[in-house]
């Protein structure tokens, strides 16, 4: 069994007042997490706001999400760009020791074809010695990969062993896991279709709320995994709305926003993002304070 069957959820950064890394907050969010029954954590993904992370940083949170977590889940780490030979000097250059995998984005703004796509995978999984999670989100990098490339790389390279899909897109979820090589992971990138994927025999989440409502959202995948509808979409409607809130403005200002209501963190963020609106934030607050 995959050890990323399940709950992932993509950590925030977060920060004091002075945009340095709280550290502490952190620590108590990894810990809050892994108590309530997330199954592996991702360290700089988007939602971690990494591409205004300095190196510097990058280290300092890989060190502190390591060291909270002691072992007791699998970690991801994100590292993916438009710079193919930049990210395989990031990869070659990065203590991996304690990571599981890597979580690379396929290329933004440059706007490759579909063959610039499988090439540019092709030369990073010959650079890993850990596997390798391809991330479709479209969204964000205005380039759809389409499932015949997908399914090409999955069956190409044995360390690529899984896909977080992100374009909202549940024909395309379909068409990878009717058409995926066995042992080959589709993992939701989409909090609000992640049961829906889930029961279709998909892997699971890569969640941005999971981290926030952990004990319920990993209950609602693992009874997804088995099949359990009636009773998982009992908690999909619990959490359908605050799912909404977050992604109204920007991510990750929304979870944020969440956590600074349940008093994990801040709700700060670097520009060019900017914090949640106080009507969203009334919004959250009365979510959280009803929950």
């Amino acid at each position: 069994m995959s050890k990323f069957l399940g709950t992932g959820v993509a950590l925030v950064t977060p920060f004091n007042s002075d945009l340095s890394i709280d550290h502490n907050a952190l620590t108590d969010i990894v810990n809050y997490n892994i108590d309530n029954g997330t199954d592996y954590l991702v360290i700089c993904g988007t939602t971690a706001e990494s591409v205004t992370l300095t190196k510097q940083e990058k280290k300092d949170v890989i060190e502190t999400i390591s060291r909270a977590s002691d072992g007791r889940v699998p970690l991801v780490l994100g590292i993916g760009g438009n710079n193919t030979a930049l990210i395989i000097e990031e990869i070659e250059s990065t203590d991996l020791s304690q990571i599981d995998a890597i979580l690379s984005v396929s290329p933004y703004y440059s706007k490759p074809t579909q063959e610039g796509v499988y090439q540019h995978f092709k030369a990073i999984s010959e650079a890993s010695p850990i596997d390798i999670i391809l991330y479709n989100v479209p969204g964000r990098t205005s380039k759809n990969v389409d499932v015949e490339t997908t399914l090409r790389l999955a069956n190409d390279f044995d360390n690529i062993i899984g896909v977080k899909e992100a374009g909202n897109n549940m024909a395309q979820y379909y068409e990878l896991i009717k058409n995926k090589p066995e042992g080959f992971l589709v993992i939701s990138g989409d909090d609000d279709l992640a049961l829906g994927v889930t029961l279709a025999g998909g892997a699971g989440v890569i969640s941005v709320i999971g981290q926030a409502f952990p004990k319920e959202f990993s209950d609602m995948i693992r009874l997804g995994l088995k099949g359990e509808a009636k009773a998982a979409y009992e908690l999909h409607y619990k959490l359908m709305d605050v799912i909404g809130y977050i992604f109204e403005e920007n991510n990750p200002a929304g979870i944020k926003a969440v956590f600074e209501a349940l008093k994990l963190c801040s709700a700060k963020v670097k520009l060019p993002l900017v914090p949640a609106s106080n009507e969203l934030k009334s919004k959250i607050n009365s979510f959280v304070s009803a929950f």
